[in-house]
């Protein structure tokens, strides 16, 4: 089965790292494309083309200010990420109350793992 476009499908988008660290920065404030090529230590041509990619699934969007283009996040697009990821927590937060509550009993039962010098060294 062939791969969608990563320019049809959100999934496909996010899933290169350089486009979600942009999402990440453009999570604080709309930003013009210089301001993000400075801050991620991108190539100007880079950031464009995933400008570009984003823009194409609607999870930025752009605006003109002059000649200046400022890019946002379009939070009602990344919706549907959120609620996929979203299932997942409870898995998550099922393992770490386990890691929890693992972790409360040892120290309840005096356990010798806890007093280790290897322990120790790395709190």
């Amino acid at each position: 089965m062939a791969r969608a476009s990563t320019t049809s499908d959100v999934f496909n988008a996010v899933a290169e790292p350089r486009r979600r660290e942009i999402l990440s920065y453009l999570a604080g404030a709309e930003r013009p494309v210089g301001e993000i090529v400075e801050a991620l230590g991108l190539e100007q041509p880079s950031v464009s083309k995933h400008l570009r990619v984003l823009r194409d699934v609607g999870l930025v969007r752009m605006r003109c200010q002059g000649r200046q283009k400022l890019y946002r996040t379009n939070a009602e697009a990344i919706r549907p990420l959120h609620e996929w990821a979203g299932t997942f927590e409870r898995y998550w937060q099922h393992q770490l109350n386990r890691v929890k509550e693992r972790a409360e009993a040892m120290v309840r039962q005096g356990s010798p793992d806890l007093n280790s010098p290897n322990l120790k060294e790395k709190r």
